[in-house]
């Protein structure tokens, strides 16, 4: 993975990443500690996480659609990209 050009991307790598490895974390020690569901804290922290990790996601996915060539080289599937979206800097346009 190269270096983001959109500082907002970029931070939403690091935070993916960070939330990731909290979540693998707190499940872990839910599972070790043997809490019930549904009680404590935890349950609503673990949710939290997953919406943040969902919403990091889905920004960086909407970023890589609109920044990235398409990978595939038959004519076919060429024909149908709409290649006035796509510049060769790679900025979406900015």
């Amino acid at each position: 993975m190269g270096v983001d050009s959109d500082s907002r991307i970029a931070w939403h790598r690091v935070q993916l990443k960070k939330n990731r490895e909290a979540l693998k974390v707190l499940e872990a020690a839910r599972f070790t500690t043997g809490e019930i569901a549904g009680r404590g804290q935890m349950p609503n922290t673990i949710v939290d996480l997953r919406r943040k990790i969902a919403e990091s996601e889905r920004c960086i996915a909407v970023y890589e659609r609109q920044t990235k060539r398409p990978v595939a080289t038959d004519f076919r599937s060429l024909t149908h990209v709409n290649w006035s979206n796509w510049n060769a800097r790679g900025d979406g346009g900015r």
